[in-house]
C-alpha cells in the first residue's frame, strides 16, 4: 500500500451544454412491455408524455460535418422549430458529448442564432447556403422522469423511423436514458439493467444521425472495421485502457446489425475480431485489473465467441477453402464433371450447417445475456471500477502517461511471439498455431499504440505481420475444415452419394496448398525475426 495516497476523483463536467446519455437497442416487439416495466411505475415522476418529433439533418453536399462527426438538425415540436447542434464524441469513446439548442422561425437552419464559440468551432465555416437536408427523422417518443439514486433521469421510448430524401428508410426501436443536470452516469445504468430484466437490450453506439448518413451512403447494416484510436503521450494508463476498451466494444456494436441480417459473412468476422482484440486489450492490462474481474469478462468473451464462432468457420470454409476447388473443377469441363457433382453435394450441406451456425450466433446477440455483457462492460468503464482495489505500486501505474508503459507491454508481445516461432521449419502444425496467436497478440498491441508512434514505421511493421498471421492463419483454416467436414453430419443427417468424397478431394487440394506455401511461410517468418521493432525509437512528441 502506498501512504498518503488515494485514488484520484473523477474529474465532473461542468459544462452545461453537455449531454450524458445510454443509447439502448430493442426489439420493436418488446416496446409494449418495457413501457410497464416495473422500474417505472417505482422510480417514475408524473405521468408519461407522448410527442411526435420531425427532425431534419443538414450537412454540405461533401458530407463535411459528417466527417467531423458533428451534427446539425432542426427538429419541429408541435408549433416549434428547435436547432442542435451536437459535437464529436470525446476521444475516450464516453457517454457525453456537447450539445446546443436554440430556437429558429422555420424548418430551415438560421447559422445567425448561433453565437456560442465552441459551437462554432464545431461548425467550422459553413454558411447556411452551403447545407441540404440529408436524411430526417420520424420518431414516435414517450418521456417518463425517473428517480436514480442520487440523479434525475428522463427515459425517453423512440419507436418511428429515419428515412433519407431518397426515400430508403431504416426502423428505429430504442431507450435513451439521459441524466438531467449534474449526476452520477451510475445510476443510468442502474436503470437499464432493471429494464433488461423485462426484455433484452443492447447498448446502443450509433447515433441517430450516424445511421442516416450511413443509410444515406448505401451502408445501412453493413460491415464496420475498428477505427483507428487517438491516443498521445500524455494519455494515463487508464486513460489508454479505457480508450482502446471502448473501442473494442463499439467495434463488436456496430456490427450486430450486418451480423443480424445475415447477407455478408464480414459482420460475424468483425464481430469476432472484435471480442479477440477486447480480449488482447483486457490480456494486455490485466496487471492493473481485479482478478474476479478480469475472469468474468474473458468469461463472457469466451462465451460470445463460442457462438459466433461457428457461423465464422462455415463461412470460410465455403468461401475461402472449397469455393476454389469447386471452380477449378468447373473450369476442367467433362474432366471434372463427376467431382463438380459430388462437391456440389457438399455445399449444399456445408451451407445447411452454415445456416445453423448463423441461428446460434443471431440468438446469442439477441440474448440478455448478451445485453447484460454490454451494459456492465460499459458500466465498468464509465466508473472506473478497477478503482475497487487497494492502491498499491501497481495499481498506481495507472497515473502515469501511457508511453511509460507501451514500449515495455510491446516488447513483452514481440519476446513471447520470437520465441514461439523458434525453429521455426520444424514446428508442428500446434505449434505454428500457437505462433499464429501469439503474433495476433503482437499486432493488436501495436494497433493499439500505433497513434504513439511514427506512423511510417509502425504500419510498415504492422503491415508484415498481418500478411504472415495470415497466412499462418491458413494452416488453421485448414485444420478447422478438416474437424467441420469430420463432423459435418454428427447431427444425424444423412450423406448424400459421394459427398465423403468431395470431402477427400477438398482436404487433399488443401494440404497439398500447404506443402507449397511452405517456402515461402519459412521466408516470411526470417523477415519477421529481421524486422526492426517500431517502439524501439520512442513515443512521437
Amino acid at each position: 500500500m502506498l501512504r498518503g495516497w488515494e485514488w484520484p476523483a473523477r474529474a465532473m463536467a461542468e459544462d452545461t451544454n453537455r449531454e450524458t446519455e445510454l443509447k439502448l437497442a430493442v426489439r420493436p416487439e418488446d416496446l409494449g412491455r418495457l413501457r410497464g416495466a416495473p422500474v417505472l411505475k417505482e422510480r417514475g415522476k408524473g405521468k408519461a408524455v407522448t410527442r411526435q418529433l420531425e427532425s431534419t439533418y443538414f450537412d454540405t453536399p461533401d458530407l463535411r460535418l459528417a466527417r467531423r462527426r458533428v451534427t446539425l438538425r432542426v427538429r419541429r415540436q408541435g408549433a416549434q422549430y428547435i436547432q442542435t447542434v451536437k459535437g464529436a464524441v470525446a476521444d475516450d469513446g464516453g457517454l457525453s458529448r456537447d450539445e446546443w439548442e436554440w430556437p429558429v422561425p422555420g424548418p430551415a437552419p438560421d447559422l445567425s442564432v448561433i453565437t456560442e464559440p465552441a459551437a462554432l468551432q464545431q461548425l467550422g465555416t459553413l454558411a447556411a447556403s452551403d447545407l441540404e437536408p440529408v436524411f430526417a427523422s420520424h420518431i414516435r417518443r414517450t418521456v417518463r422522469i425517473l428517480n436514480g439514486a442520487s440523479s434525475t433521469i428522463e427515459l425517453a421510448i423512440d419507436e418511428g423511423e429515419i428515412r433519407t430524401m431518397a426515400g430508403a428508410v431504416q426502423p428505429v426501436a430504442e431507450l435513451e436514458l439521459e441524466l438531467m443536470g449534474d449526476g452520477d452516469p451510475a445510476d443510468l445504468f442502474a436503470v437499464a439493467l432493471e429494464l433488461a430484466k423485462v426484455a433484452p437490450l443492447r447498448v446502443e453506439v450509433r447515433t441517430k444521425a450516424a445511421r442516416g448518413y450511413a443509410l444515406a451512403s448505401g451502408e445501412a447494416d453493413g460491415p464496420v472495421k475498428a477505427e483507428k484510436l487517438a491516443l498521445d503521450p500524455s494519455v494515463t494508463v487508464e486513460g489508454a485502457l479505457c480508450r482502446i476498451v471502448r473501442s473494442c466494444l463499439n467495434h463488436l456494436a456496430a456490427n450486430e446489425a450486418c451480423s443480424l441480417k445475415g447477407a455478408d459473412p464480414e459482420g460475424i468476422h468483425q464481430m469476432r475480431v472484435a471480442l479477440r482484440r477486447l480480449r488482447s486489450a483486457l490480456a494486455l492490462f490485466r496487471p492493473f485489473v481485479p482478478p474476479e474481474q478480469y475472469d468474468w469478462l474473458v468469461g463472457e468473451v469466451k462465451w460470445l465467441g463460442g457462438h459466433l464462432g461457428p457461423a465464422r468457420d462455415w463461412d470460410v470454409f465455403l468461401t475461402e477453402l472449397h469455393a476454389p476447388v469447386r471452380d477449378a473443377f468447373e473450369k476442367a469441363g467433362e474432366h471434372g464433371a463427376a467431382q463438380v457433382g459430388e462437391l456440389h453435394a457438399l455445399e449444399h450441406a456445408a451451407e445447411a450447417r452454415r445456416q445453423r451456425a448463423y441461428q446460434g450466433a443471431r440468438e446469442a446477440i439477441l440474448s440478455a445475456r448478451y445485453g447484460a455483457f454490454q451494459l456492465e462492460l460499459t458500466a465498468w468503464l464509465e466508473g472506473r471500477r478497477w478503482r475497487g482495489q487497494p492502491v498499491n505500486e501497481q495499481s498506481a501505474r495507472l497515473f502515469e502517461p501511457v508511453d511509460t508503459l507501451a514500449g515495455d507491454l510491446l516488447a513483452k508481445r514481440h519476446r513471447k511471439a520470437r520465441k514461439a516461432g523458434k525453429g521455426f521449419a520444424a514446428l508442428s502444425v500446434d505449434d505454428r498455431h500457437q505462433l499464429r496467436i501469439a503474433l495476433k497478440k503482437l499486432r493488436y498491441a501495436a494497433e493499439f499504440f500505433r497513434p504513439l508512434y511514427a506512423d511510417k514505421a509502425a504500419r510498415r511493421y504492422i503491415q508484415q505481420l498481418a500478411g504472415f498471421q495470415d497466412a499462418l492463419g491458413h494452416l488453421n483454416d485448414v485444420a478447422t475444415a478438416t474437424r467441420l467436414l469430420r463432423d459435418l453430419h454428427d447431427d444425424g443427417s444423412p450423406a448424400a452419394p459421394g459427398e465423403r468424397r468431395a470431402a477427400g478431394i477438398v482436404i487433399g487440394w488443401l494440404a497439398r496448398g500447404m506443402v507449397d506455401a511452405e517456402p515461402s511461410l519459412v521466408a516470411q517468418w526470417e523477415s519477421f525475426e529481421d524486422a526492426k521493432p517500431f517502439w524501439t525509437g520512442g513515443v512521437r512528441r
